[in-house]
């Protein structure tokens, strides 16, 4: 079965693995979270075959750190990140600490901030103020660097504060030890500007997920939205040519292509064909 995934999806794709170029960016491992559900090795061959170089990693799908990173070595793939639930760096942040340095990552990433029926408030923000300087400052410690990972619901008011709680959250967080990972559909969700975000917050910004939206998509403000609205990079709404030449100047250092669709396995060489078109 495995072997039987590996070959239809190989064949499927049609990258000849020897002529195939390296990637210009990272991949977002959740993007083909389906098919390492099924095979991990076999699934991680079609991401070094597709020519990516770098990742992020979101979860090891029943292997253990050290295990994934041993399939990711064979791979010639390097984790330049993870993912970590808000309760371990709450609770657990020893055990973070050992995912991170096993799997050999330089950046922890925190994707969602608990809060309750979709209503974001200043009680869960200076929660997340509290366990992220925290949690941050341990990972500095052992020279991980730490990054929240915006998701649309963090553009409301703040009672009593000029800003939105986005600017509430980057005015507290100490970027010693805590920055951003800007995905750009989330930005783009409740109607923000991710250009301007980025030159509003230059510099704080290491890490960045290419995503790009269906036209005509609602907007959203909960941080939840139909997955299908992936579509591939430069055939959406949210101007990634333009948010790529920008990001570097803004100093976002690693890119991630994330497609969170069901047809990622088909978009991914689009997406990836459109980036390397870019000038």
């Amino acid at each position: 079965m495995k072997q039987s995934l590996l070959i239809a999806l190989a064949v499927g794709l049609a990258l000849p693995a020897l002529a195939q170029p390296s990637a210009p960016v990272g991949l977002e491992l959740y993007s083909f979270r389906e098919q390492f559900a099924k095979d991990v090795p076999g699934t991680m061959a079609i991401v070094k075959q597709m020519g990516f170089r770098e990742v992020e990693v979101a979860g090891t799908y029943g292997l253990s750190a050290a295990a994934f990173r041993k399939e990711l070595d064979k791979n010639g793939l390097k984790a330049v990140s993870m993912g970590a639930d808000f309760e371990d760096l709450e609770s657990n942040v020893p055990k973070v600490i050992e995912d991170a340095k096993a799997l050999g990552v330089s950046y922890v990433v925190c994707a969602w901030i608990p809060h309750t029926e979709d209503i974001f408030s200043q009680g869960d923000a200076d929660r997340a103020i509290d366990v992220f300087n925290t949690a941050g400052r341990l990972l500095a410690d052992q020279n991980i660097k730490f990054c929240y990972h915006t998701h649309g619901y963090e553009f409301g008011p703040v009672p009593g504060f000029s800003g939105n709680y986005f600017d509430y959250l980057a005015a507290n967080l100490n970027p010693r030890y805590v920055n951003f990972e800007m995905d750009v559909y989330w930005i783009k969700a409740p109607g923000q500007d991710p250009l301007e975000l980025l030159n509003k917050y230059r510099k704080r910004f290491p890490l960045a997920h290419l995503k790009d939206r269906k036209p005509g998509t609602p907007l959203t403000a909960t941080g939840h939205a139909d997955v299908e609205t992936n579509v591939a990079l430069g055939d959406g709404d949210i101007g990634i040519a333009q948010f790529m030449a920008a990001a570097k100047r803004a100093g976002v250092k690693h890119f991630f292509i994330e497609d969170e669709s069901s047809r990622s396995m088909e978009q991914m060489p689009r997406s990836l064909a459109f980036l390397r078109g870019l000038k």
